[in-house]
């Protein structure tokens, strides 16, 4: 059975098969595991990243490492929660705080965070606690995933799986089911508003603003799709699937030329559980334009973003010890 997939896997994604002759990998070490996202600042600082402990985490060199920038927790302590793996302990997990989602407003330095338990938050360019996006909406906050930023206004942008359709193991949200209950939602930092843009999504983990702010696109881990919602032009406020994947995708990237990275990782679960893991570059017309295999670095551990920065690719995994840094094929 998994030679057979093998073949399949040659012939659909022949790119990748370049990569173990043309690319680099080195592994930046963090302190403790749970990298789900990455994040660059203005000044292309970095990376920046989240850890199962409640830590966001700025890199600062070879000789440095990883460093403490923020918290998600007033008080956080240090003794009770660093270096923790809660697993299934909700109760500290929510104590220590869980950040799972990254992103920088260029212009300001802010860096805006979804928190597993705590929902988007903000953090100042010099780091420190977060705090709550502020909204007297009343729009309900279920389970916020992902966040972006829109390079031209600022607005941000987040998914929310919904609620009653996940369930917390080694701080990573599992979805249980094909549910519908997913949201796409925007927050104006001027007006401290949030909108209900789009429901009806099925575990959407991942989203990503366009350069020119026109369109969003939403990754929806249960359907193994990529969504696009039209914010501006004659579309706007109305949907479309772009692509469909060969597996399940996480976040989505956008590069600094408007094309996309998103991980996409397919799933065996028989005759026993098997990851491969991958990344496709997309454009926003949902022409697959690159694909690298990341099974060999990763072995059979789930991706969760990449991130193009400078000509390296970024990969992080809630379940490494390490940030990847991939250096090498395009087709």
């Amino acid at each position: 059975m998994l030679s057979c997939f093998l073949l399949l896997f040659f012939f659909c994604f022949p790119c990748s098969l370049q990569a173990h002759a043309s690319h680099s990998f080195k592994k930046l070490i963090l302190p403790s595991i749970g990298s789900e996202a990455c994040a660059f600042d203005p000044h292309g600082g970095g990376p920046y990243t989240s850890l199962s402990d409640g830590r966001i985490v700025k890199y600062q060199g070879s000789r440095i490492g990883f460093t403490d920038f923020a918290t998600t927790v007033a008080n956080r302590s240090k003794k009770l929660c660093d270096g923790i793996v809660p697993g299934d302990n909700v109760e500290l997990a929510a104590k220590c705080g869980r950040p799972i989602g990254l992103e920088f407003d260029q212009k300001t330095g802010d860096l805006y965070v979804i928190d597993a338990f705590h929902g988007p938050m903000v953090v100042g360019p010099k780091g420190g606690n977060a705090t709550p996006l502020t909204s007297m909406d009343g729009v309900p906050v279920d389970v916020p995933d992902a966040i972006d930023v829109d390079p031209v206004t600022g607005t941000v942008f987040y998914t929310d799986i919904g609620p009653g359709i996940l369930k917390i193991k080694n701080m990573t949200a599992f979805l249980l089911s094909g549910d519908t209950n997913g949201r796409l939602l925007k927050y104006d930092p001027k007006t401290r508003q949030r909108t209900v843009l789009l429901t009806g999504l099925s575990g959407p983990n991942g989203v990503a603003v366009s350069k020119d702010g026109s369109f969003v696109l939403i990754s929806e881990y249960v359907a193994g799709r990529i969504r696009k919602f039209w914010v501006k032009g004659p579309k706007a406020n109305t949907s479309e699937v772009l692509v469909n994947l060969p597996g399940s995708p996480d976040n989505i990237k956008r590069t600094s030329s408007g094309d996309f990275w998103v991980p996409v990782n397919i799933e065996n679960l028989l005759p026993r559980k098997t990851t491969f893991p991958l990344a496709q570059k997309f454009n926003s017309y949902g022409q697959i334009l690159e694909t690298v295999n990341f099974y060999a670095e990763y072995n059979n551990i789930y991706i969760t973003e990449v991130h193009q920065h400078l000509g390296s690719l970024y990969v992080a995994s809630v379940y490494a010890n390490f940030v990847g840094v991939f250096r090498g094929v395009r087709c």
